[in-house]
This record gives C-alpha cells, sequence and structure tokens, in this order.
C-alpha cells in the first residue's frame, strides 16, 4: 500500500506541487449520475444538512424522513433530461461528490439571454475537496448546461459554507443575491 503525505488541509504533497494531480487522486471519475448513485448521494447531502442545519436551524431543519425523500428526489433529477446529474468518484469508486444543474428560464422580467443552470443539491464528502474536486464537478456542470442553451449558472450555498463560497469565487462566479432569514417562533 502507497501512503502520500498530506498538508494540514489534507492535500497531498504531490497534488500541492501539481495540481492537476490534486483532482486525479480526490475524483479519479466524474461521470453522469446513475440511480444506482441515488443512496451514495442521499448519505452524502444527508451529512451536509446536518451541517447547515446547525448554522441555521429553523431555515435548513431536517424532516424526520428527509433522507428517504431526498434518495426519491435524487433518482427523479437522475432520471430528468432537463438535470445535468453528476457524480464525482475516487479510486476505490467510493461517490466523493455530485452536482445536480437543472436548466430553468429566468423569471419573466429578467433575460439573461438563454436558460440558468440552476444548483441546489452540490456536495463533496470533506471541505478540503471543494478546492479540487467541487471545482471539477462544477466545470462539468458549466460545460453541460451551456451547451444544452445556458447563457448562466446560479448556485445556491450557504453563508457558513467558506470552503464552498470559496471554490465558487475563484471559479469567477459572483453574489449575486442573499436570502436573509429570521425565526418567528420560539
Amino acid at each position: 500500500m502507497t501512503t502520500r503525505s498530506t498538508s494540514r488541509s489534507g492535500m497531498p504533497s504531490e497534488a500541492r506541487a501539481d495540481p492537476s494531480r490534486c483532482i486525479r487522486h480526490y475524483a479519479r471519475v466524474i461521470r453522469d449520475a446513475t440511480l444506482e448513485d441515488a443512496d451514495a448521494i442521499a448519505a452524502l447531502a444527508h451529512a451536509r444538512r446536518l451541517d447547515y442545519e446547525s448554522a441555521q436551524p429553523r431555515f435548513w431543519r431536517q424532516a424526520a424522513d428527509a433522507v428517504e425523500k431526498h434518495t426519491h428526489f435524487v433518482s427523479t433529477l437522475i432520471q430528468d433530461d432537463r438535470v445535468v446529474s453528476l457524480v464525482a468518484t475516487d479510486d476505490d469508486e467510493r461517490l466523493v461528490g455530485y452536482v445536480f444543474a437543472s436548466l430553468v428560464p429566468a423569471p419573466p422580467v429578467y433575460d439573461p439571454g438563454g436558460l440558468t443552470g440552476y444548483i441546489d443539491d452540490f456536495a463533496v464528502m470533506r471541505p478540503a475537496l471543494w478546492s479540487t474536486t467541487g471545482s471539477a464537478l462544477l466545470i462539468e456542470a458549466k460545460s453541460k448546461v451551456l451547451a444544452r442553451g445556458a447563457a448562466q449558472i446560479v448556485v445556491v450555498t450557504g453563508q457558513h459554507d467558506g470552503p464552498k463560497r470559496e471554490a465558487l469565487l475563484n471559479a469567477g462566479m459572483t453574489v449575486a443575491s442573499e436570502w436573509l432569514v429570521q425565526s418567528l417562533r420560539d
């Protein structure tokens, strides 16, 4: 078994010297999602929702049966031709990230020049993977929605999700809107 020296961020030393190797290390393959991926995607999404719920307990409060509902929802997205559904796997073919980009029209009062690639479901296994696996998934999703007529891409992220926000900003994205939340119940 080969071991790799890593930095505090978990990035292999050879990847720090050559960033392209980092993507290969963390995501051996980026491919279209299949129905067989639905359970693993829902499990990864559940872990992300727990993190989000701790940052904003009322807004992101999970339903008791969230994993089951999300597994079903993910299965419908994977089968929908209007949705780009991608997963990233590691050397052992374990899922380490996923992204879903829905092609949607802009509201009728706006004209961005085409469809919008709307990404709400987008996660990676560990925060350190945003700069590698997350970025690689985003690049592939952008390419696929562009080929299907999208003029822009919109990605939803939590304000507290620093590594994801940093990866999105490093990819050239800019903040267009923010949602402010206040609980009306104790």
